[in-house]
């Protein structure tokens, strides 16, 4: 070998190392980049495909479908309705932020009505309900009222610690003039340290059979930490059944709550 040839082969030999450090330091953080819950990968501590473990999502197949058991429509004064569906999320560490849904109504010969859609959210663990009123009917009685969610629910997971922590109760529950101008009343106290914004409150009343009667809600800006509030709800005519439960369901974005 001569030495000019043995000379070409050192410089070829300084390039290659060069070209491989260079290209190692560029392909080695993309190969070991820690895992996050947005790379499209099962990896770290998630159960599923970035959702479970430490990511906000929750995973799909771990979580239970929501059950609807039963949705209604009430005459407010004539032909005016509030219609409700009366739901239980079974997944008590998974929520969701915010799903559309619809309501549909039909009169006694399954002649459809109309429909009336919104969106809402979806609290962890337990019994809800979904309120729609003032629903025009005009002439029409709406006998029939089917209620669905219309896209697919989108689960994040809730910190045991903070549900836990976060207590919401509602007490003092009265209700006046059932035969003129139905009044109830009550309490709703915040329990916890948390500020929670935009709490819809729905009442639902039964009678003797626990069949829904009438139905109502309202609305409070706020609900801060260690707070109490006044609840009241009206409906504009006497119920045409002896009123004998009260059940009042606070509802609100989890996610949104934030400590005081």
């Amino acid at each position: 070998m001569t030495w000019a040839l043995q000379r070409q082969l050192f410089y070829v030999g300084i390039l290659a190392v060069f070209f491989i450090i260079f290209g190692f330091l560029i392909i080695y953080p993309k190969l070991n980049r820690p895992p996050t819950c947005m790379d499209n990968k099962q990896n770290g501590i998630e159960t599923g495909v970035d959702c479970g473990g430490s990511c906000t999502n929750a995973c799909r197949a771990e979580v239970e479908d929501i059950s609807v058991l039963w949705s209604r429509s009430f005459e407010v004064v004539p032909g005016r309705y509030n219609a409700v569906a009366y739901i239980v999320n079974h997944n008590k560490f998974a929520a969701v932020d915010k799903i559309s849904y619809r309501f549909r109504f039909a009169d006694k010969d399954n002649v459809y009505l109309g429909k009336r859609d919104g969106s809402t959210i979806i609290p962890p663990g337990g019994n809800f309900a979904i309120f729609e009123g003032a629903v025009d009917m005009g002439q029409s009685v709406p006998v029939y009222t089917t209620f669905e969610f219309i896209e697919a629910p989108h689960w994040i997971q809730v910190a045991p610690e903070k549900l836990r922590q976060l207590k919401v109760l509602v007490s003092d529950i009265k209700l006046e003039n059932e035969t003129s101008a139905p009044y109830l009343s009550a309490t709703i106290k915040n329990y916890s340290l948390f500020d929670i914004p935009e709490v819809n409150v729905v009442a639902i009343l039964y009678d003797a059979y626990h069949n829904a009667v009438s139905v109502s809600s309202t609305y409070l800006d706020k609900l801060a930490g260690e707070e109490s509030q006044n609840l009241n709800f009206t409906w504009p005519q006497a119920f045409n059944y002896q009123i004998v439960t009260k059940e009042i369901i606070p509802m609100y974005n989890i996610s949104r709550v934030e400590w005081k």
